[in-house]
């Protein structure tokens, strides 16, 4: 790294600052090397900081460098001392410029995903010692029962084992181990390191793949082999095969020596995830989500930046590790909305992940049964690669789907099952298969009122409805997560017993369950039972041994998830979602219903799929019922073309939020009357925002629109610099949103 004449360094922090700080080098260390991405200890305000040494990078076209106000460089404090571990890679660096400069974020926040925790992940590990008998000494010391059993034990053991072991499995004192010691008949030893992360098996089991698949594998196989940028979108009907296919990639790139990153929308597919894997492979891949112990999450980062890992799964986060050799990334399921963050650093990991790709200059695959429209757009026009899986595994034929008009078929008063799926239910359970019953709504009701003065009950830190959770007796907000326990009697009118709930979720749908189908075994699978990897594979185990015959389950079990005797599935609302101003409602509610649908039928048995709904003319529905998803993606896009909503223009949310209504309005309004003038740009807006308070913050939005060769962030900051707010008012940027709320 090249020094100016003041041995000036920029060194970025892990905080929301936009730009490095600049230390001085001291005398002491200006004969080191130093790289970018050297982590160093510096002073800020009165404490002592980690950060990176920086370096900017040039960005592609399109992409403008934002324009961040010059500080005078004066009174410079010195860098305290450089750490000796390894520098993060300079395509990491790159990366972390990238995805600040595209998401209109803080530098320093997007270097804070990279390196959260990092004092513990850089604590170095702790040395283990082991316990060995010295040979060829005399027992110079009385030996008890406990000693002869830690002697006995140790000879017959084939590793050395720690005092904590011996201790708990022998159970023993530790003095007992120091008078031998003493005595000198043990001794302590250094264990030697042993990798928790073991190479995978190239040929541990090789899959029999159709003739269809064996095609898609090859094509995906030669692309890792290339060693080259490209992106290739993997299509498969619901059951077709996809991630065996794909796992032939990752082989291919194992062989070539190279790691591979694998994205998984939700912490909870990685249990079946893993499962396959380690059936494949004869070994577990790394694993990186938030649920990771801290002293795991220090063994991964470490192993990842020593290139000891060569499959790792992970959320959204695992893009910003330090990888070394990535060879392939993988996005399964990758028009999940769950890869959008929506706080903090708001942007797409599936996105990003092409970005990550393109500058390490290697292959990624996107996987679905059900593309996201900019996805499919691209691989039509031919900018990504485009292949497509048109059969079910191993004979498995795709469910036969049925709507249940619900104005004709309508269920008992105070019910939510439709008499066709009842009957269809009951035939199932007694054949012993199994059934899914889905409802994309967690509690047990959405909504809670008085009959006596018709007051609903609401959140007082957001403009949302309480959640009634009866499992727990709480109403529950969903935005905020404030809870009071169920009233009784009206808050409004002190009406007693006089609160009713509104609606079906599923605790309400278990209920009902319960009575129309006495003997069925349930079990119910949504974010409030499922909250971690452990129960979520205990879930799984019970489904797998058939302990369970009734599952009923919110979006989670939309997820890739494979139940070889489901059969029926039931869908109560298909209905929910499609209301509202959301651009992209139909596309949402089609892809979470069409891979619900998926669950049914994946292996020997035929399977069916009931939706219940009152819109059974709705272009969804239809679609649903015919199956040709690309088509009617191909023809929503179209009617977005002409005013270039996306996939052919580009979005940014600017949400305003205030601890005042006025302030918001005030601040929203000054923007819109500064908003930009082009005829190539439309600003809509201001407007409340549909979550209007939330966690006490008064919220407005606009929405601006452009063409898609249209550099975005530059006009937002033009735009965003010329308003000054006030200290309690924040103005945050969503690029590309997902949501409207």
């Amino acid at each position: 790294m090249t020094l100016s004449k003041q041995n000036i360094i920029p060194v970025l922090l892990p905080y929301p600052f936009k730009e490095p700080l600049n230390y001085l080098l001291p005398e002491d260390l200006k004969f080191q090397k130093i790289l970018p991405g050297s982590f160093v200890i510096v002073p800020l305000n009165q404490r002592k900081e980690i950060g990176i040494i920086w370096q900017h990078h040039s960005l592609p076209s399109g992409l403008t460098k934002l324009p961040t106000k010059q500080k005078r460089i004066k009174n410079l404090k010195e860098i305290i001392s450089i750490l000796p571990v390894s520098p993060l890679p300079p395509v990491l660096l790159e990366f972390i410029e990238w995805v600040a400069q595209y998401n209109f974020t803080e530098l320093g926040s997007v270097l804070a995903i990279t390196i959260r925790n990092i004092k513990i992940i850089l604590k170095p590990e702790k040395k283990q010692f082991g316990w060995l008998k010295v040979p060829n000494v005399s027992l110079s010391i009385k030996m008890t029962k406990a000693r002869k059993k830690i002697l006995e034990f140790i000879q017959t053991q084939d590793r050395l084992y720690s005092s904590k072991e011996l201790i708990d499995r022998l159970h023993i004192t530790s003095s007992t181990l120091i008078g031998l010691e003493k005595a000198g008949i043990i001794a302590k030893q250094l264990i030697p390191h042993v990798s928790f992360f073991p190479k995978p098996d190239l040929y541990f089991h090789q899959p029999s793949l159709s003739d269809e698949q064996q095609k898609a594998a090859d094509f995906l196989s030669q692309k890792v082999i290339d060693h080259q940028f490209s992106v290739t979108l993997l299509q498969g009907i619901t059951g077709s095969g996809k991630t065996e296919v794909y796992m032939q990639a990752i082989a291919t790139c194992i062989e070539q020596k190279k790691q591979i990153l694998v994205l998984l929308p939700e912490i909870a597919l990685s249990s079946q995830w893993t499962d396959r894997f380690a059936k494949r492979f004869g070994v577990n891949p790394a694993l990186w989500h938030s649920d990771l112990t801290l002293k795991l999450r220090r063994q991964t980062w470490q192993a990842i930046s020593k290139n000891q890992i060569s499959v790792l799964v992970g959320a959204r986060s695992a893009l910003f590790l330090p990888f070394r050799n990535l060879g392939l990334i993988i996005v399964d399921e990758e028009h999940e909305t769950a890869f959008k963050q929506e706080e903090g650093v708001i942007y797409n990991a599936r996105d990003m992940a092409i970005v990550r790709a393109k500058l390490t200059n290697c292959p990624i695959i996107l996987v679905s049964a059900t593309p996201s429209m900019e996805t499919l757009i691209n691989a039509y026009q031919g900018k990504y690669h485009h292949l497509t899986l048109t059969k079910r595994h191993a004979g498995a034929v795709m469910p036969h789907t049925e709507l249940i008009d619900m104005k004709i078929s309508y269920p008992q008063r105070g019910h939510y099952l439709s008499p066709p799926l009842i009957k269809a239910t009951q035939q199932v359970l007694s054949k012993n298969e199994q059934i899914l019953l889905f409802l994309n709504r967690r509690g047990y009701a959405p909504l809670t009122l008085c009959r006596a003065c018709g007051y609903r009950l609401e959140c007082p830190h957001c403009s949302a409805w309480l959640v009634e959770h009866r499992n727990t007796h709480k109403l529950v907000c969903h935005h905020c997560d404030y809870f009071i326990p169920i009233p009784k009697e009206c808050p409004h009118c002190n009406a007693k017993d006089s609160l009713v709930p509104i609606g079906p979720g599923i605790e309400r749908i278990t209920e009902e369950a319960k009575i129309t189908f006495p003997n069925a075994r349930i079990l119910v699978m949504s974010s409030d039972t499922l909250n971690s990897p452990k129960m979520t594979t205990e879930a799984i185990r019970q489904i797998m041994e058939k302990e369970v015959n009734l599952i009923i389950g919110t979006q989670i079990v939309a997820k890739g998830w494979h139940f070889p005797d489901l059969t029926l599935v039931g869908i109560i609302d298909a209905d929910l979602g499609l209301t509202g101003a959301d651009l992209r409602a139909a596309e949402k509610t089609l892809q979470l219903l069409h891979q619900v649908g998926g669950r049914a039928g994946r292996s020997h048995f035929p399977g069916t799929v009931m939706i219940q709904s009152y819109l059974t003319n709705h272009p969804v529905m239809n679609t649903l019922i015919r199956g040709d998803f690309n088509q009617f993606m191909l023809e929503e896009a179209q009617e977005r073309q002409n005013q270039f909503w996306p996939p052919y223009g580009r979005l940014a949310a600017i949400i305003v939020s205030a601890d005042t209504n006025q302030d918001a309005i005030e601040t929203a309004h000054l923007l819109g009357q500064t908003a930009p003038q082009d005829p190539n740009i439309v600003i809509l807006g201001p407007a409340p925002a549909p979550l209007s308070l939330l966690r006490n913050r008064y919220r407005q939005r606009l929405l601006l629109r452009t063409r898609k060769n249209i550099a975005i962030q530059l006009i937002l900051h033009q735009w965003l610099d010329s308003i000054k707010t006030k200290k309690n008012v924040k103005i945050e940027v969503d690029i590309d949103p997902i949501s409207f709320l």
